[in-house]
């Protein structure tokens, strides 16, 4: 689960001063029932995120639907009972954790499935193109697909900006001399950039913005070189939900998007409260 502390400073920024309207309109002590319902169809993520942000404000939660299920139209996904002000304050915080999370688990989960039924080895993963990283790559996780690194002290990922000032043959050796435990990754763009990587000793080769036509033929150069099973094979840039089924029949291990958490359609859930209890 995402940390609760990174997770109550959306509430801190929601209502530095508090939630002025539900103080100044619902009476002290009032409490509520009230409901997190789905409004479509998909994977549902963010439910312990939700949870927690609930129970820390001492409402009570029960739950009809866990991370990473299928979900219907109107289904209740949280039933939740407590101080009315509590419920109201979470409110927002907790159903754009939650629409956030399930619109990229849904994606995943879409892709995973349509590439698994292509190449079942080949895996799909996220990149770093976000700044809600805890959150982004959790919901990666509950839609199957690959969380790729999480920061830049995670792994070593030697791309065009590394190589314009260090010669490659040169930054994979200085890479590999850090650690015996570290896996070394390099951005390439061409056929012979990608041989010099798998020659210098790379344990992954990102092959990017390339055509699968360019892909499968460097491919090709590099199962003659002898070179293909020694490194895994990463191709990421321009690929889309309407291309990707071109580059899962290639002999490749892993596809990487950023579009998945950089251009996230949200998915839709809403809190409904069904009355006061006395």
């Amino acid at each position: 689960m995402v940390p609760l502390s990174y997770l109550l400073r959306f509430i801190e920024e929601d209502a530095p001063f508090g939630d002025i309207t539900s103080e100044m309109v619902i009476p002290e002590g009032v409490r509520a029932k009230a409901v997190v319902i789905a409004k479509q169809e998909g994977v549902i993520a963010g439910v312990e995120e939700a949870r927690a942000l609930f129970e820390h404000f001492s409402v009570k939660v029960k739950t009809q639907k866990r991370d990473g299920e299928e979900v219907k139209k109107g289904d209740v996904i949280l039933e939740l009972e407590g101080e009315a002000r509590a419920i109201l304050l979470v409110e927002r915080t907790a159903l754009n954790v939650m629409g956030r999370m399930s619109g990229i688990a849904t994606e995943v989960s879409r892709l995973v499935e349509r590439v698994k039924a292509i190449n079942p080895k080949v895996k799909i993963a996220g990149t770093r193109k976000t700044l809600l990283k805890p959150i982004d790559k959790r919901a990666i996780l509950i839609g199957g697909g690959e969380p790729h690194r999480f920061s830049l002290s995670d792994a070593i990922l030697i791309k065009d900006n590394h190589l314009a000032l260090v010669p490659l043959k040169e930054a994979v050796r200085r890479a590999k001399a850090f650690s015996a435990y570290k896996v070394v990754e390099v951005e390439v763009e061409t056929l012979e950039d990608a041989l010099k990587a798998a020659k210098a000793g790379a344990d992954v080769v990102m092959l990017d913005n390339m055509t699968p036509e360019e892909i499968a033929e460097t491919i090709e150069a590099l199962r003659r070189e002898g070179l293909r099973e020694r490194v895994k094979i990463e191709v990421s840039g321009g690929i889309t939900p309407k291309n990707i089924e071109e580059y899962a029949k290639l002999d490749i291990d892993v596809i990487s998007l950023g579009y998945l958490t950089h251009s996230v359609r949200n998915f839709d859930v809403s809190l409904e409260i069904l009355g006061r209890v006395e």
